[in-house]
This record gives C-alpha cells, structure tokens and sequence, in this order.
C-alpha cells in the first residue's frame, strides 16, 4: 500500500510540476505549434 501511494503522490507531483520545469527550458505548446509553417486559415 506505501509502495502504491507514493507512486500516486508521485504521479500528482510530476504531473503539477512538468509545465513550470518545461518552460524553464524552453519547450511548451505554444512555442511548438506557433511557428511561421503553421497555417492559420
């Protein structure tokens, strides 16, 4: 049970925590899918 709760608290920490490490490197959505080869019309 210890074993199962600690992969769940982990799941809730990497999930909170991915986009704020993410951005601070660089990658995001945004930055993904905004370049000047998307099509807008």
């Amino acid at each position: 049970m210890k074993a199962f709760l600690s992969a769940v608290v982990m799941m809730i920490v990497v999930t909170v925590a991915a986009p704020y490490a993410l951005n601070q490197f660089g990658f995001s959505a945004a930055d993904r899918t905004s370049g000047i080869d998307v099509r807008l019309d």
